[in-house]
């Protein structure tokens, strides 16, 4: 057996499922292993932040670690984007980056870079292997650093001579250590004795707290006076729908979100860091809520279902009541709008199924009207890299086999990682790609505005319009095996999304807006 058998071995056994990988040379003794064991399955992808992106969004639906395979520094680079949005995410992935051999490396060939220097911001764990002997060692030390309560990335290089070079002895067996979640009674205590005291509090609610334990917890919780309750800006996947209870997602612009903190005497973080701005804008803190005003429940990683259910319990909070309402509709005659993009898509999601949202021009829309949708879950951009929300889809329906995704995307961060396209039919996954078609990158001229701009010149519209040339989307589908149909009418998005929903295959549907 050599290095590379030998990893591949310690995964199945780690009970690893999927490889999302890009490999290169230094990779080859890896995909020639992958094929002497049938309990390993490699999904290739065309570029490397599909791979990073997709084994982010299978992380977040199945709660333990994919693995990347990328090739070098440079192929590493490729995804590092989606790492970052994953890093923020607390996913765990275990990535594998294919190195020089060990005695070519000195010699500084045209691919050498620093692949450490390279991962050290993206991930917790870095190591580089030594010995063919010690590659399940460090396999088993990766997992164990990405598989924990707080989710993590850890990045292995695997110089091509240890891939190839035979063991010397037995590998050790591989001990890994699922992660376990705990609370602490002092936070719990902390929050139960102000609500006890008639605080006025604002709770911002993440991590596992947006399940449907947690949100059934925090619907007893709200029903008390002075409690109001609100998701963070970017969850790493929220519950939604069914008659869970309809936890807002805290403003994304600062002034917003600080005019709805301040409104409390303190700030229940629930699962979430501090609360800072995306931005810094001048004359604006970049503080939401001052530390004096935060009182913490629960941290990142904690059982935060578990600190909500106690802190229900513990001031006799009334019992889970679900919320009743359905959808609005929009006139069906009527040309597509954001708003009746998020009527109608709200409307025809199916039971359970996963809906990945990248980009502001239909997202915030459609998180206003999903509700009262069915019982289904929503996975936002966490890190804020663009071009996550199709990877991240295509990882979410590997995790869930058969279950429907749908993706809901801007045109513009589409682009970022279209070839996922050609991954998802080369899959056959049910997944529904809507791209919210409006020609621009609309958040930057919003930005323009709030910077002052009042009157676009033609070099701010050159960088901020994508319709010269304007993209066929459907041709662009075509290309790459997917069947797609354009719509502009509220009718016309009811129909297709319905059919692409029965269909159970690929779908891309353009929104034009």
């Amino acid at each position: 057996m050599n290095g590379a058998e030998s990893l591949v071995k310690a995964a199945v056994e780690a009970g690893i499922e999927y490889c999302f990988a890009n490999p290169g040379t230094t990779e080859m003794p890896l995909v020639a292993a992958m094929d002497r064991d049938p309990g390993f399955r490699p999904v290739l992808s065309m570029f490397e932040g599909v791979c990073t992106g997709a084994a982010d969004g299978y992380g977040r639906i199945a709660g333990r670690p994919a693995l990347t395979l990328t090739h070098l520094g440079p192929g590493f680079a490729n995804g590092i984007a989606n790492l970052h949005n994953a890093r923020r995410a607390n996913s765990p992935i275990v990535n594998l980056v294919g190195d020089h051999a060990s005695w070519h490396v000195n010699y500084d060939p045209p691919l050498a870079s620093d692949i450490e220097s390279l991962a050290r911001p993206v991930s917790k764990f870095v190591r580089t292997s030594r010995s063919a002997d010690g590659l399940v060692e460090d396999m088993a030390a990766a997992i164990n650093a990405a598989w924990q309560p707080s989710g993590a990335i850890s990045t292995l290089m695997l110089p091509m001579d240890l891939q190839a070079a035979e063991l010397t002895a037995a590998p050790k067996k591989m001990v890994i250590n699922p992660p376990k979640r705990r609370f602490f009674a002092d936070g719990v205590e902390a929050v139960a004795e102000r609500i006890r005291a008639g605080k006025r509090l604002v709770f911002i609610v993440g991590d596992n707290g947006l399940t449907e334990a947690g949100l059934k917890a925090a619907g007893r919780i709200s029903q008390l006076p002075g409690v109001k309750m609100y998701a963070e800006t970017f969850p790493r996947v929220s519950h939604r729908g069914g008659g869970l209870p309809d936890l807002d997602r805290l403003p994304y612009f600062p002034e917003v979100a600080i005019e709805v903190l301040e409104q409390y005497d303190e700030v229940v973080c629930a699962g979430v860091p501090e609360p800072i701005s995306y931005f810094g804008y001048e004359g604006i803190p970049s503080r939401l809520a001052e530390p004096d005003r935060l009182v913490m429940l629960a941290e990142v990683g904690h059982d935060v279902v578990g600190a909500m259910e106690a802190l229900a319990d513990a001031v006799n909070a009334p019992a889970f009541a679900p919320l009743e309402g359905q959808v609005s509709m929009p006139n069906a005659d009527e040309k597509l709008t954001p708003v009746s993009v998020g009527q109608v898509v709200a409307a025809g999601l199916p039971h359970d199924c996963i809906v990945s949202v990248e980009g502001g021009t239909c997202g915030y829309p459609f998180f206003t009207q999903s509700a009262h949708a069915a019982k289904h879950r929503v996975i936002t951009n966490t890190g804020g890299a663009i071009g996550q929300g199709i990877p991240a889809g295509f990882g979410a329906a590997l995790a869930e086999p058969g279950n429907t995704v749908v993706c809901l995307q801007s045109d513009g961060s589409a682009q970022y990682t279209i070839q996922t396209l050609w991954s998802i039919a080369r899959e056959n996954l049910p997944v529904v790609i809507l791209i919210a078609a409006n020609h621009k990158y609309n958040i930057l001229q919003n930005e323009l505005r709030r910077y002052g701009v009042t009157e676009f010149g033609q070099n701010s519209l050159a960088l901020t319009e994508l319709d010269r040339p304007r993209v066929d989307w459907q041709a662009l589908a075509k290309g790459y095996g997917v069947p797609s149909v354009s719509v502009e009418r509220n009718a016309e998005l009811m129909l297709a999304l319905r059919e692409a929903v029965a269909a159970k295959e690929p779908r891309l549907i353009e929104m034009s807006l």
